[in-house]
């Protein structure tokens, strides 16, 4: 077995993308893994905007996790850059083997790269065990989060 490789997202890698985000119960209630069009759509708008990395983690030639992380610019906190975690997702066949914290720990540090004060994710109610792994890298359920749909 070979080590990760931890590298930039391509188009052809959404597929595989898609397929993680819709490997659970959550997923599988909002992703279509049938139609690519739109996760190929968001691919090109994330590819073209410098504060977004849409990363994948490969072992032996295969996408087997995945994240995006978001830098944002803001005044608050003396004018301080934040980043974001999302769509933190792991293969099936590498959960609990050390992936998810090897994804995490490359975002923070480009985190740091990109001279964030502070690095913040979410994560639905719902996923218990997300929430015990993010507390063990040492973040800190300090917020309440809301979120309002919006129809197109």
């Amino acid at each position: 077995m070979t080590d990760i490789v931890i590298r930039s997202a391509v188009a052809d890698d959404i597929p595989a993308i898609v397929a993680m985000l819709a490997d659970d119960p959550l997923g599988a209630t909002r992703e279509s893994p049938d139609d690519m069009e739109p996760y190929l759509t968001a691919y090109e708008r994330l590819r073209s905007d410098p504060n977004q990395f849409l990363m994948v983690a490969e072992r032996d030639g295969t996408v087997v996790g995945t994240l995006q992380l978001t830098v944002v610019p803001g005044l608050s906190r003396r004018g301080s850059t934040r980043s974001i975690i999302e769509a933190v997702r792991v293969h099936s066949s590498e959960r609990g083997q050390g992936l998810g914290r090897q994804l995490i720990e490359w975002a923070i540090e480009e985190s740091r790269q990109q001279n964030c004060r502070l690095v913040q994710l979410t994560s639905d109610a719902a996923r218990t065990d997300a929430h015990r792994f993010y507390e063990q890298l040492g973040f800190t359920g300090s917020h309440v989060g809301f979120k309002l749909p919006l129809n197109p």
